[in-house]
């Protein structure tokens, strides 16, 4: 999902950056070069600056971006009264930008970036009032695991105040806990509740964070003091014995007299608020829910797509899919009579399943590797532009696995300090069938999230609210699924049933469409929506719950994969009949990523305008 993009006040910046106009009768009609140069040179300058003066309030995002200054020790504000001072900055900021800057003297690339910041601000300050509608806690996201994952994968500690600055983290965390819960309590005055079955799980992350030393007598440490005692363990020998075990006093005291209080507290609060939950899954329930979920939809698609568009394309597109996963059942000669008997088989045959061991988590994750090497080698027929950031394979930690996502992916730190990380949740090994591993890699890997992402973070000419901000979710999960196709049409997926892994998470994509619709508009009960992907897909029950959990947490953001995606294969295709023998797939790959993330429509502007360069330019290749 987008962050939302908020900006403070720089009136001394603006007033150094505003220049006269001095327009006389004599002035050419349009701007000189040297104009539109100036005057976006002038807009790229004030667009770095309030950047540089947002991200410097917020501590934890530095941290994201491979920043470390005197903030390192602080978490930041959480409070809802922070949000009411950033709305109104970002509606001065946006009023300076109309009123300060010529559109019409900027390059082609500033005035896509004017348009993505006006467009964005306009946004966020129309649906404010819809801050509220959502959970900040769930058994997905939220600040219960979020910030001990931070810790643990985020702060670096590679000298004492380093470690220093973890402590103060843990000594603050419960004053960071209790703005959040302040939120949720105005929630729920407004009835806007996690519906009751998802408590339990969201209960045992927090359980799981306080089980282990110091909190009780086990042999074992609990995942943060592992962490810390492990990190502190790694400094250089200029720290000696007795000032590492000093610091990790340090650490064991404020784990027990602050984060466990702060988790304490938590679990107190969830545990009353659970009583007065109910099963109602959809954002319906909310006050003016049906509005708040139009504008998800919109927010996560970048489209006008109303909610039955949406649920009419998921409808086709799983036609499609079971259409080409029958062609399947012929290629492998299977004896079933039935597409419903073969998801049977694909779910329940030993040999598409490792085993549940560390031996068989261990062989996933090799040949996960080998997958991602080989398609490293393949890159160079398919793109021009490469990202320089290093890539690894993680298993999910085991304190967040249990409730984690399948796989996901995490950016690289832009200045190289931290390599992007695909993490694969090997918890339960029946949910990780070995026939979708290539499609995932591609997915999350390269060329998917990794090479986008770091692509984005790198590019060199654009403003930092477009390499280093939020992105739009059709365009980043868009070309994740567009990366699980295309390496089918250069020679992957040799093996069918692989191929049938490619389809079956696009089916699943599809399936989102339906079943995000159903829960949030047609009112469909959370069985409802189980019962939809244990009958269209091959998936586990398990996986099937699980989805159907998140369309509840995260309403409208499963529904971008396929719309963009569908974006992506259009312009594809646009392209290719438009350009003949003129087409050249390494062009086209790398002018849909060059730009960084965008909205799908201004994507689509982009390619239009290649597609008529591409025809006055070299003849056919």
């Amino acid at each position: 999902m987008r962050i939302i993009r908020l900006f403070l006040p720089m009136l001394a910046i603006a007033l150094l950056l505003t220049t006269a106009c001095n327009n006389t009768p004599d002035a050419p009609k349009g701007p000189t070069a040297e104009e539109i140069e100036a005057e976006s040179a002038r807009l790229n300058t004030w667009f770095d600056a309030v950047w540089d003066d947002q991200v410097s309030r917020y501590p934890v995002w530095k941290a994201y971006l491979g920043i470390k200054d005197s903030t390192a020790n602080q978490w930041g504000d959480f409070s809802d009264s922070m949000q009411l001072v950033e709305i109104a900055i970002l509606r001065q900021n946006l009023t300076f930008l109309k009123d300060s800057f010529d559109f019409d003297k900027l390059n082609e690339i500033t005035q896509t970036s004017y348009r993505m910041w006006v467009a964005d601000a306009e946004d966020e300050i129309k649906n404010f009032d819809f801050r509220m509608h959502g959970y900040p806690i769930d058994q997905m996201n939220g600040i219960h695991t979020w910030l001990p994952s931070f810790l643990m994968n985020i702060h670096q500690v590679v000298n004492v105040q380093d470690a220093k600055d973890y402590i103060a983290r843990l000594q603050k965390i419960d004053v960071a806990m209790a703005q959040v819960v302040a939120g949720m309590k105005v929630r729920e005055a407004k009835e806007i509740i996690l519906p009751k079955f998802l408590f339990p799980a969201v209960l045992k992350d927090c359980q799981n964070l306080i089980t282990g030393a110091p909190f009780d007598k086990s042999k074992n440490d609990s995942p943060l003091f592992a962490d810390i005692k492990g990190k502190i363990a790694g400094l250089d020998s200029t720290v000696d014995a007795a000032a590492k075990a000093a610091l990790v006093e340090e650490a064991r005291l404020a784990l027990l007299e602050h984060f466990k209080p702060a988790y304490n507290n938590i679990i107190t609060y969830l545990t009353e608020l659970e009583k007065k939950a109910t099963n109602d899954a959809g954002v319906w329930k909310f006050p003016n829910g049906d509005s708040y979920y139009e504008v998800a939809l919109a927010n996560n698609t970048t489209t006008k797509l109303t909610p039955d568009e949406i649920m009419a394309i998921g409808e086709a597109e799983i036609v499609r899919i079971h259409g080409e996963m029958r062609n399947i059942m012929t290629q492998v000669n299977f004896k079933g009579d039935s597409l419903k008997a073969f998801f049977e088989f694909m779910k329940t045959d030993k040999q598409f399943f490792y085993a549940n061991t560390p031996e068989g988590k261990k062989q996933y994750l090799d040949e996960t590797l080998a997958l991602i090497d080989s398609m490293k080698a393949t890159l160079p027929k398919l793109f021009g532009i490469m990202p320089k950031a290093e890539l690894v394979v993680k298993q999910v930690e085991p304190f967040r696995e249990e409730s984690a996502g399948t796989a996901f992916y995490e950016s690289p730190a832009p200045d190289g300090s931290r390599p992007g990380t695909y993490y694969v949740n090997l918890y339960e090994m029946k949910n990780m069938p070995v026939y979708e591993m290539e499609a995932l890699a591609y997915h999350e890997a390269i060329p998917g999230h990794h090479m986008q992402i770091s692509i984005n973070q790198e590019l060199q000419g654009l403003p930092k609210f477009r390499t280093l901000g939020g992105d739009y979710t059709a365009y980043v999960e868009g070309w994740g699924l567009y990366s699980e196709y295309i390496p089918k049409e250069y020679g992957f997926y040799k093996n069918p049933y692989s191929d049938f892994g490619r389809l079956s998470m696009e089916l699943w994509r599809a399936c989102r469409l339906v079943v995000d619709v159903g829960i949030h508009w047609k009112r469909w009960t959370r069985e409802e929506g189980i019962q939809f992907y244990a009958d269209n897909t091959p998936s586990p029950m398990g996986e099937c719950v699980g989805m159907v959990e998140r369309h509840i947490v995260m309403p409208g953001q499963a529904t971008a994969y396929k719309v963009g995606q569908l974006k992506i294969l259009e312009l594809l295709k646009r392209s290719r009949t438009a350009l003949g023998d003129k087409f050249d797939i390494h062009s086209f790959h790398d002018e849909v990523l060059r730009h960084g993330s965008l909205p799908l429509n201004i994507l689509e502007e982009n390619i239009d305008k290649w597609i008529a360069k591409q025809k006055e330019a070299a003849p056919a290749a």
